[in-house]
């Protein structure tokens, strides 16, 4: 009988805070903060300093850090945009809390998201060079602009959406027409890579920063429907009516620079929603924070600054001449005055944050004491929020507790499986593993293992107490209860690099050669009545090389002492006499673990195989080449002979150490895995990593056999890569034209493969139901009478219903690459199925949509085919009269309920309000009515004192 085995799944991801790929930015209220963390996307409640919703995508085979969130943004209503490593895009509803749509487009990851003003167009830049405008309501990719020569770093739209501006790596600027779909200007003038732009809300100026030590500024120039700007303000009619047709095309014109006070790059410039500030994040520990002058205080600065120079001329006894450059000097009155760039933006204040920044964000809503509201993401997992007043900045608030600063290195379960404790470089957390709640934080040293201490008769109550071994060569003893450290112990000469527990007590292993054996002991401080737990050293085993790992068997016959010189020495625990020696590892050993009966031990080494040993003579049973890196941990499920182990691979793997086969493997961190920790009972285990994330994986009911993975593995391999396919492996990069170029948006997916399938497949079996329709009624028409029995695999469906259901079944923005793989003679069938699909009032669009497609990719072969003439002819006539009808009845209804808008505004003397906005506010207040009545009196009026206690009104 073949052997089962059950799955292990990922079940919860907790401790990151903050991801340092990607950006962060505040919703539409100005409420929420939006930041990534890893695969999922934090809402963080600004006040309350709590993570109300965390929106992950549902388990893909793809590896989980293809699925890192790489770039946030928020519309003005609810939806947000998230941008992701393997190249997609997801819009979230954040009220109904999941995904609304997946767009699939770029073969990068996603580097920057924005949306216009209303909220209907979004443009993605990305690492492939591309972008891709998206319609949001259609849920559907509109064109990809290519023409850059480097990943895409910014984007902000001009002219209420219908141009766009575009930064890159490659130095340029790239200003493009949306409505003709082309590269209208190319910038130049940075010396290096440009990071970032923005535009004020007004679209006056357009800031761009890099690594060039000053800031650049452009005017913007609007069409003539739109008024005349600044810049055409400081020219003369003649000028503009002598321009080139250069000039014509020219959005954006250089208009000065500002020197920045740090020399490091320029990771991101921002406006604040009121265009009073801009903030300068530069990629260190500094943000400059510009204020924006008005045109009144502007042109006073520059008159002010125009007569310091006459001044000082004048003093030198010189003559007074013409300012050249950006300006010009005019009359005392100050009417040609030219206002530069210095003159605009003033330096307001530098904000300097303890670490280095990786993002920053303003609030829309800026609160009645401060000018504006800035957050901070910074790369040890910490949120801060800074308050920005006009003479200084001080920082409101932080979020820091549910999180390590650095890498989480070692992770331990305590004996009843309720507590889990994991160590970083500064500080020792204890959660609840079950929820992912930080319970405890304690500060301490650099922690590299840990251990609950699970006597109680030395500490009163099990897993009281905590020992984590310190790089410092200390012992720390940790009350959890308290949250404090009772008391540091110098244990060691070198770095702590393992610790094991004994019957009575533990053991450490050190890098200065030294297995020390410890035993637990009570102490009572002077003037104290309490006592408390302290540890002392019995034994010491001294070793002639570094000691990396120790491991003790359960039954505590043996101890096993893992060396930088690659080898492990096992001896007999009562008298330490040497027992045995395991050679084998071609680099040294960095884990090991003994089964439960005592019989195999398992090492893992920096060579990335696993050995498996018998733990009576010494024998090596197998050696499996188990991860792409160094394998980091390994333990064994209790009472089994099934293993888990980690790497540097980022991968979790589970063995059956019996038949040395791999099991499963388990993807999700982003990071190379450090620690691994498994359950008592087997039922889950927690594993700890360089992305500071700590994954709990549960044991799931379901069965699976090990033939099965090994094809699902196979399938996946085969798979994972569509571009690199044989056939696309050799065919030349085609070169992008200077001006740019727009193709389909959309890419080549395994989705979309598996669509076109089915389209196939739904045609031939309509094509065959038709030729049996046709036999049948040939024979009623000869007088054979037969009983014609439709095709049951059609579910009731006429055939033309039928390849209407298939296609229909495509997601909109896989449409178009879809279509684009259907061979010639398929495209052709779905032509005259057409006509009788644009009969349908709510398939005009998709049936106008399938035409166009099908004719821009086909148009050749459809001029040069005379049989396609009679289809395309129909179509011409019946499309147009469809789409008319649509678009009459869609102007009927806009009409009607603008008239019904301005009814009910006659009727009031409020301002109109959105009807939904308004029934979901009377529905909150009538359910939060229901819930106070349904509470116990007792429970309100405690409710009630609580609240006048938070408010200060009563002394608790």
């Amino acid at each position: 009988m073949v052997k089962s085995y059950l799955r292990y799944d990922a079940a919860a991801s907790f401790g990151v805070i903050v991801s340092v790929d990607s950006n962060i930015t505040y919703d539409s209220s100005g409420k929420h903060l939006l930041a990534a963390a890893l695969e999922k996307l934090g809402v963080w409640h600004v006040r309350q300093g709590i993570c109300t919703k965390a929106l992950a995508p549902s388990h893909s085979s793809s590896r989980g850090y293809s699925l890192a969130v790489t770039s946030i943004a928020s519309s003005p209503s609810s939806l947000i945009s998230c941008g992701y490593a393997d190249g997609s895009v997801r819009i979230w509803d954040t009220e109904k809390e999941n995904c609304e749509t997946t767009l699939n487009g770029h073969k990068g990851a996603v580097t920057i998201l924005r949306y216009n003003k209303l909220g209907s167009l979004l443009a993605s830049g990305s690492k492939d060079n591309d972008i891709i405008l998206w319609d949001v309501v259609g849920e559907v990719g509109l064109f990809r602009l290519r023409g850059h020569r480097d990943q895409v770093t910014d984007l902000v739209f001009l002219d209420s959406g219908k141009k766009l501006v575009s930064s890159s790596k490659d130095k340029f600027l790239r200003v493009w027409d949306l409505e003709t779909q082309h590269c209208m200007q190319i910038v130049s003038g940075h010396h290096s890579e440009i990071w970032s732009i923005d535009v004020d809300p007004d679209e006056r100026y357009l800031v761009s920063g890099s690594a060039d030590p000053e800031l650049r500024f452009y005017m913007i120039k609007h069409d003539l429907a739109d008024g005349r700007t600044l810049l055409e303000k400081n020219e003369s009619d003649a000028d503009y009516g002598n321009a080139s047709a250069q000039n014509k095309w020219e959005v954006l014109k250089h208009y000065g620079e500002i020197q920045r006070q740090s020399k490091d790059r320029v990771a991101t410039v921002r406006f604040n929603k009121s265009g009073n500030l801009l903030a300068c994040q530069v990629a260190g520990k500094i943000v400059e924070i510009f204020r924006v002058l008005d045109g009144t205080e502007s042109r006073r600065k520059a008159k002010r600054r125009i007569n310091r120079k006459k001044e000082k001329k004048a003093s030198k006894g010189a003559g007074e001449t013409a300012e050249n450059g950006n300006g010009t000097i005019g009359d005392e009155d100050g009417n040609d005055i030219i206002v530069t760039v210095p003159d605009i933006f003033k330096l307001l204040q530098t904000l300097r944050a303890s670490k280095k920044i990786c993002s920053i964000s303003f609030s829309p809503v800026t609160s009645r004491s401060s000018v504006a509201t800035l957050a901070l993401s910074l790369n040890n997992n910490l949120l801060e929020v800074y308050s920005i007043e006009s003479t200084s900045t001080t920082k409101s608030s932080s979020i820091e507790l549910q999180g390590h600063r650095s890498d989480v290195r070692s992770v331990t379960l305590s004996s009843d499986n309720t507590l889990l404790l994991s160590t970083s470089h500064n500080a020792v957390k204890i959660w609840n593993p079950s929820a992912g709640f930080c319970l405890r934080t304690i500060d301490s040293g650099y922690g590299l293992c840990g251990l609950f201490v699970p006597v109680n008769k030395y500490g009163g109550k099990d897993n009281k107490y905590v020992v984590v071994g310190t790089k410092g060569g200390t012992l720390e003893i940790i009350d959890v209860l308290n949250g404090t450290c009772i008391e540091v112990v110098d244990a060691h000469g070198g770095s702590v690099q393992s610790i094991a527990a004994t019957a009575d007590g533990f053991v450490t292993g050190s890098t200065d050669h030294d297995v020390k054996f410890w035993e637990y002991q009570t102490k009572q401080k002077p003037g104290q009545d309490s006592k408390h737990l302290t540890v002392s050293p019995v034994r010491n085993l001294r070793m002639n090389d570094d000691v990396l790992v120790v491991a003790v068997s359960p039954e505590g016959k043996y101890i096993a002492v893992a060396l930088l010189d690659c080898t492990v020495k096992v001896f007999f625990m009562d008298s330490l006499k040497f027992f045995l020696s395991l050679y084998g590892h071609k680099l040294p050993v960095l884990c090991m673990d003994i089964s439960s009966d005592g019989d195999l031990i398992v090492t893992g080494s920096a060579d990335k195989n696993l050995k498996i040993w018998g733990l009576d003579f010494g024998d090596c049973h197998k050696s499996l080449f188990a991860h792409a890196d160094s394998v980091m941990a390994v333990k064994f499920v209790r009472n089994t002979h099934y293993m888990f182990s980690v790497g540097k691979d980022r991968l979790v793997k589970y063995w059956d150490a019996d038949k040395f086969e791999l099991l499963l493997t388990l993807e999700g961190h982003h990071s190379e895995v450090w620690c691994l920790a498994v359950s008592n009972r087997g039922d889950y285990l927690v594993t700890g990593s360089h992305d500071r994330s700590i994954r709990r994986w549960d044991r799931t009911e379901e069965p699976f056999f090990i033939e099965e993975e090994k094809e699902k593995r196979l399938e996946e391999m085969f798979e994972s890569d569509i571009d690199n396919a044989f056939e696309n492996r050799y065919v030349p990069k085609e070169e992008l034209p200077e001006e740019g170029a727009v193709s389909l948006a959309g890419k080549k997916t395994q989705e979309t493969l598996n669509a076109t399938d089915s389209i196939i497949e739904a045609l031939d079996m309509a094509e065959d139901e038709l030729k049996r329709i046709a036999e049948y009624e040939e024979e009623k028409s000869n007088g054979k009478v037969a009983d014609f029995r439709p095709n049951i695999l059609m579910l009731g469906l006429s055939p033309s219903d039928y390849v209407l259901r298939a296609v229909s079944n495509v997601h909109t923005n896989d449409l178009e690459q879809t279509l684009l793989a259907l061979p010639f003679s398929d495209a052709l069938k779905i032509l005259s199925y057409l006509k009788d699909w644009a009969s349908l009032p709510d398939k005009v669009e998709l049936v106008c949509r399938v035409a166009t497609v099908l004719l821009q990719i086909h148009h050749n072969q459809l001029v040069s085919t005379v049989a396609a003439r009679p289809v395309l002819t129909l179509l011409k006539d019946i499309l147009h009269a469809r789409v008319k009808e649509c678009k009459d009845t869609l102007g009927f209804n806009l009409a009607a309920m603008d008239h019904l808008k301005q009814l009910m505004a006659l009727k009031s003397d409020a301002l109109f309000r959105d009807a939904k906005t308004k029934v979901l506010e009377i529905r909150s207040k009538y359910s939060k009515r229901a819930e106070a009545r349904m509470e116990p009196k007792e429970e309100r009026r405690k409710k009630k004192k609580q609240k006048k206690i938070d408010n200060g009104h009563v002394w608790s």
